[in-house]
């Protein structure tokens, strides 16, 4: 079993890593034993609809699954490497313009195979998800075998 700094570490690492991430400005706010808080700031270059300047899907559909994966990867039973399989959003409201969104993921349940997490998406008002999800993620375990 790894130490949670060195899970926590690899989650970090994971997200500084994507390319994705940096353009979209996510950040990481919480993380540990398979959850997280990703955020991404409201930002004009994101917009999907001009004229009502509400962030597009499918950056909010990168922001759930990065923080889908971070979740796996800081996960006590974590692999060394995830990639995503499945990631079924439900989206139910556009997020508020000028808002930060944010995704709180948690991985619930890892096999020797495959990592399920649940993730939430909300703006300003946490009361009314933007998006919710559920996702499936692949589980290496690199050299060391299974991650259990």
């Amino acid at each position: 079993m790894r130490a949670m700094a060195d899970i926590t570490d690899t989650a970090r690492m994971f997200i500084q890593a994507l390319p994705h991430a940096r353009a979209l400005g996510l950040v990481l706010e919480e993380i540990g034993q398979g959850r997280t808080v990703v955020s991404m700031p409201w930002d004009e270059k994101l917009i999907g609809d001009p004229a009502t300047g509400v962030i597009h899907g499918g950056a909010v559909s990168a922001l759930m699954d990065t923080a889908s994966g971070a979740a796996v990867m800081c996960h006590p039973a974590g692999p060394v490497s995830t990639a995503t399989l499945d990631l079924r959003i439900d989206y139910m409201r556009p997020a508020t313009p000028g808002q930060t969104i944010r995704a709180r993921a948690e991985c619930h349940h890892i096999t020797r195979s495959v990592a399920f997490v649940r993730v939430t998406a909300t703006d300003e008002d946490e009361s009314r998800p933007v998006a919710m999800a559920t996702g499936a993620f692949t589980v290496d375990a690199g050299r060391n075998g299974d991650p259990r």
